[in-house]
């Protein structure tokens, strides 16, 4: 595994001769802003940045922080959206392919730690899922015209969903959305695999282009301190010393998953948590007719 002193060198060598656009959904907090602290970092401020997530606030301070653009075309913008309804990913996605023709990154890191049971939105999709598997297909599928523009023009052309490969389970194909069997570990087995399957059918779908599914490690994202879980709220200040010395700051997970994205090839590709290439085995529980039931599932549940 590389060194984060090589991570920081091959990232900070990141120079496109083209102005790179890059979306960041879940930007505004945990390993989302981490990324795109790093990315307006190493690209200096010249690039279009777009953080899309819940509060204005958090993305317009993160915002504000960034180099100051000093090339043609680059901008730092916030868009607002609660990715667990399916309705406003669409709205949203829509609205940036309208303004935005090409989009060479586009990055997923929206989550929620809850120790709660199954919770559905008003679209009948568990939030929980939503936020780690629905609204990241929503997102993927809305925006690939405009990556596979950038594709086409010779520019990079790549998605990282940042949730947990190699870390899936077996998923059950008469259950998909879990509205049958749903328990919290049912749930934190079926989303790394939907991720799985997930990229592998983009990637298939859309040859030219990347679909990363990464596994960021253990990250001090203050996601306890953000839980709807009481018990985890209140845990916090005991669990989070003890892990500090095991897990990796934002900034260092910033540094880890922008290695990933920039350094995967094409296809579909699965990474860890310094973000080197796992391969497909580890923690694999897909299948060519999971793959295909999930897809056709996710396409009903997310059309609205």
């Amino acid at each position: 595994m590389p060194s984060l002193s090589a991570i920081r060198t091959f990232n900070a060598a990141f120079s496109p001769s083209y102005t790179p656009v890059a979306i960041f959904v879940g930007g505004t907090s945990g390993i989302g802003r981490g990324m795109a602290e790093a990315f307006a970092r190493h690209t200096k401020g010249n690039a279009h940045i777009v953080i899309v997530g819940r509060n204005r606030a958090a993305a317009e301070s993160i915002l504000a922080t960034f180099p100051k653009p000093t090339v043609s075309g680059a901008t730092h913008e916030f868009v607002e959206c609660d990715v667990t309804l399916m309705k406003n990913v669409h709205r949203v996605a829509t609205e940036l392919r309208a303004r935005i023709p090409k989009i060479n990154f586009l990055v997923l890191t929206p989550g929620v730690l809850t120790m709660n049971g199954r919770n559905e939105t008003e679209e009948g999709i568990d939030r929980k899922l939503a936020v780690h598997y629905y609204g990241r297909w929503r997102f993927i599928k809305d925006l690939v015209p405009a990556l596979e523009n950038a594709q086409r023009d010779g520019e990079d052309a790549k998605v990282i969903s940042v949730l947990g490969a190699g870390d899936g389970g077996k998923i059950d194909l008469d259950d998909l959305g879990l509205k049958k069997n749903f328990s919290l570990a049912n749930a934190a087995a079926a989303a790394p695999t939907y991720n799985d399957l997930m990229i592998q059918d983009f990637a298939a779908r859309h040859p030219p282009l990347t679909f990363i599914h990464s596994y960021p490690g253990l990250v001090r994202t203050g996601g306890f301190k953000a839980s709807d879980s009481l018990l985890l709220r209140a845990s916090s200040s005991i669990i989070l010393p003890l892990v500090t010395p095991f897990s990796y700051s934002l900034e260092t997970a910033g540094e880890n998953q922008l290695y990933a994205l920039l350094k995967a090839g094409r296809g579909a590709v699965r990474t860890g948590a310094k973000g080197d290439d796992i391969g497909m085995e580890k923690g694999y529980f897909g299948s060519a007719e999971a793959m295909a039931k999930l897809w056709r599932h996710t396409e009903e549940a997310t059309t609205v």
